[in-house]
């Protein structure tokens, strides 16, 4: 058995290092060799960073920003294995579903849990995505 102890890396797609350099945050981490990948909470903003206002756009924007993640990491949505979604109303739980659905389309389905919580980072924001993704072909972090 080979134990890879390769240091964690940060993933920072470039339009993402103003956020990731304001909040000293990463916007994911890779670990294991590039293998895992732990994405921090990703939500839907408009070219100037505020929350999109229709709730399916939004969440569409949001998906598409865990997206841009993984590509950068050499992944796809097909490697997340983990979503934990947070809603400040949980009766969006449903359209969300839907656009969920237009997004992950192999099998298996990762593994999905959908929290309610008072309030997010910002006024208008309606879901933040948290997920965890196991590249099957790890090309390393495209930084």
């Amino acid at each position: 058995m080979t134990i890879d102890h390769a240091d964690p890396q940060a993933i920072i797609p470039d339009g993402m290092r103003r956020t990731a350099d304001t909040y000293q945050s990463s916007p994911a981490v890779s670990v294991a060799g590039g293998r895992l990948i732990f994405v921090s909470g990703q939500v839907g903003g408009d070219a100037a960073g505020e929350p999109i206002a229709d709730p399916e756009a939004q969440f569409a924007a949001a998906i598409e920003n865990l997206r841009e993640i993984l590509e950068a990491a050499g992944g796809t949505l097909a490697d997340v294995v983990e979503l934990t979604t947070y809603f400040t109303s949980i009766a969006d739980l449903p359209v969300f579903a839907r656009v969920k659905e237009r997004f992950f389309t192999t099998t298996p389905y990762p593994a999905w849990t959908g929290i309610g919580v008072n309030e997010l980072a910002l006024p208008g924001l309606r879901v933040e995505i948290k997920a965890t993704a196991s590249l099957r072909n790890p090309a390393g972090p495209q930084l």
